[in-house]
């Protein structure tokens, strides 16, 4: 309790976190990462003793010490005793929903989205996906967010998405954030305007949020949905919940299951339909964990890490006793806490059995899912699951950039983007070791350095 006291008490998000953002590099500039270890996003081994250079917003080159040459002009950064890795990437997230311990489409502000894109890029997060609940905005900042010109992490998307009346999603959106259709029809021409904008993907909500609203989308919205968004060339990203929500919607033709599958253990057929099908499966762990863990006290609430990604009136909310007890009902507990159980066994079952994985948390959807802190935390619970630390960041990186189709980041090799994290540590033996931030790199330049976020004195 004291410790969220504090937490509350405090003045800013900028006071929290010590961090000095770097000057851009000069034009032409080549920098070069020496003495490194590099985990590349590849699956591989981390490599010791490695140099890379960085030339404008890509990587030139990448290998042992001894056989990179260094230009004369090279701006030269001695990393001895600290990890590169590529910068994460979230396959599902939401843009400008929340702000403070609120949420709503009154959030959806160019300012409380670069505030939640810088948030993002500190805590090394260097791209996310809005699955959904975008506003018209979210095409005016993109193309800034692509060119480096916005700050923060670039971005993608799902534009509003597809739910029903009085159906899931239970937020509150405006009229421009979210699509209800009753009929086929209808359904069919909210998917040709949404692809007249030319999103990643179309998101349709399916499930009841355990029960929580009356309406269901039907069988016969959803595949219509998904049968016109192929037609467009477009992906579907499915919010499911249930298992068997899940295997109508792999049969329908759904591409991407956007979290994981929480009220039973997944069975043989639907892991043969989804390996037969390519299906993605995101399993978005922290979800259901975020509704009661910070009212729980672990330790690592305690850090400057976790304090310095916090709002004054987010951590007001976590230290109110009734909040708090609210947060750890008894018959609401037990069941985050099953959910949360069953989605870590579905998890490693799937990624045993080759199903491809990608990486999201749901970050920004309510203020408990909070940028940056949601995706360091992930990466932790899929170690619990079972994965190694070092199959956990190739999700996070290569994996969740193919699952977006980018063939330009998500690994360190020459021609990709230099988009970098760079931590003290060895996160392929702990993966707690991509917290201790030292700088973040995004299309060549340094936009954090000497990140080591800790509390005010």
């Amino acid at each position: 309790m004291r410790t969220l006291l504090r937490l509350a008490a405090s003045a800013s998000l900028g006071a929290l976190l010590s961090v000095s953002i770097a000057q851009a590099q000069p034009a032409g500039q080549i920098v070069a990462l020496r003495h490194a270890r590099v985990i590349d996003g590849n699956g591989g081994a981390p490599k010791a003793a490695q140099t890379i250079l960085i030339e404008q917003h890509r990587i030139r080159a990448v290998g042992p010490d001894a056989r990179v040459t260094l230009p004369k002009a090279a701006r030269v950064i001695d990393l001895t005793g600290q990890t590169v890795l590529p910068g994460l990437i979230s396959d599902h997230s939401h843009l400008a929903y929340t702000d403070g311990a609120t949420s709503g489409p009154q959030n959806y502000t160019r300012d409380n989205a670069v505030r939640e894109l810088k948030q993002w890029q500190r805590y090394g997060v260097t791209t996310i996906t809005s699955l959904g609940l975008n506003a018209p905005l979210f095409y005016e900042m993109q193309p800034q967010a692509h060119a480096g010109s916005l700050g923060g992490a670039d971005f993608f998307g799902a534009d509003r998405g597809i739910g029903v009346p009085e159906g899931a999603p239970t937020m509150t959106a405006a009229a421009d954030q979210l699509y209800r259709p009753t009929t086929v029809e209808e359904a069919r021409a909210d998917v040709d305007e949404t692809a007249a904008r030319h999103p990643s993907f179309i998101k349709v909500w399916v499930d009841d949020f355990h029960h929580a609203v009356p309406a269901r989308m039907k069988p016969e919205i959803y595949k219509a949905v998904i049968e016109e968004a192929h037609a467009k060339g477009l992906r579907v990203a499915a919010h499911v919940y249930y298992r068997e929500d899940a295997r109508k919607l792999v049969e329908a033709g759904a591409d991407v299951l956007a979290h994981g599958v929480r009220d039973e253990l997944v069975d043989a057929d639907l892991i043969a339909l989804m390996k037969r099908r390519g299906t993605w499966y995101i399993p978005t762990l922290g979800l259901d964990e975020s509704f009661y863990i910070y009212a729980q006290h672990p330790e690592w609430l305690k850090s400057g890490f976790f304090r310095g990604a916090l709002q004054p009136a987010l951590a007001t909310q976590l230290a109110d006793p009734a909040w708090q007890a609210k947060a750890l009902d008894p018959k609401a507990l037990a069941m985050n806490q099953a959910s949360l159980a069953i989605n870590k066994s579905n998890l490693l079952t799937l990624y045993r059995a080759g199903v491809k994985i990608g990486f999201g948390t749901d970050s920004g959807a309510t203020p408990l899912r909070i940028p940056g802190i949601a995706e360091q935390r992930e990466l932790v619970l899929m170690v619990q699951a079972g994965l190694t630390p070092l199959q956990a960041i190739t999700v996070a990186t290569r994996d969740a950039a193919a699952l977006l189709d980018l063939t330009d980041r998500g690994m360190i090799a020459p021609g990709k983007r230099a988009d970098l994290l760079v931590v003290a540590g060895d996160p392929a033996r702990n993966i707690t070791d991509t917290t201790h931030i030292r700088s973040v790199w995004e299309a060549g330049q340094e936009v954090v350095s000497n990140a080591a976020p800790r509390p005010r004195p």
